[in-house]
């Protein structure tokens, strides 16, 4: 029978992250700082990741080496199944070898806890107490909590707001793991109330251009009947 699926052991594991900006034709143009539109400096970057965090995200080095904690929660899911999808294969009638790797089996569903995990530790490393981050779907809100259960971090995720009215059963995983979820827009940041204030308005405007147009319309009926008469 031809193998369909390839597991590594854990012993297997890599214990370097691969970094391609070392094998890149040339270097990726800086990050730019929003605020003055210069490339930002890692002490601007300071407030928001620690300093390992951010030597990592410069450096230029081909494999940067996984801390042992890291890996070893990584063993909790990792390595996660590689398959052959031979069926696909077989309906495009062509010669490639297709393969694609199965990240569901992580305790979030996704990939995500492979970078929220490092994350959480080297803010803890840091001395740092609490994550504060924003989610979509709920996916990245939910590998964050995960991650920082495991490293006894306080964990606060702005989820958009219609996901987080659609998504109830992901808000309660991110929840259950201990994080807080604030539907986003909110009234607890200023990004947030501008937001609010905004959609007040427009919500306003659109009720009286809606009144409107019944005032004009029942005045046109009233003319009309009057006419008729």
């Amino acid at each position: 029978m031809d193998t369909i699926k390839y597991v590594l052991t854990e012993n297997q594991m890599p214990k370097a992250w691969y970094n391609i900006q070392a094998d890149l034709p040339q270097a990726l143009p800086p990050v730019l700082n929003p605020g003055t539109g210069k490339p930002i400096t890692p002490d601007e970057l300071l407030p928001l990741f620690p300093l390992a965090l951010i030597e990592q995200e410069v450096s230029q080095q081909r494999w940067i080496e996984i801390p042992d904690a890291v890996r070893s929660i990584y063993c909790q899911w990792r390595p996660t199944p590689l398959y052959r999808a031979r069926r696909l294969e077989q309906a495009l009638d062509t010669p490639a070898k297709i393969y694609y790797k199965y990240e569901g089996v992580s305790p979030s569903g996704s990939h995500k806890p492979n970078t929220a995990v490092a994350q959480a530790y080297y803010n803890k490393q840091a001395g740092v107490k609490k994550l504060t981050t924003e989610t979509g779907a709920g996916q990245w809100g939910s590998s964050l909590a995960f991650a920082g259960a495991l490293f006894g971090l306080e964990v606060l995720v702005y989820m958009v707001k219609v996901s987080y009215q659609q998504k109830p059963y992901r808000r309660a995983l991110m929840e259950t793991y201990g994080a807080r979820v604030v539907a986003s827009p909110s009234t607890q940041t200023q990004a947030g109330r501008e937001i609010l204030a905004c959609l007040i308005f427009a919500v306003m405007d659109i009720l009286i251009c809606k009144l409107i147009s019944i005032i004009k319309l029942d005045g046109l009926l009233i003319l009309n009947i009057v006419q008729k008469k």
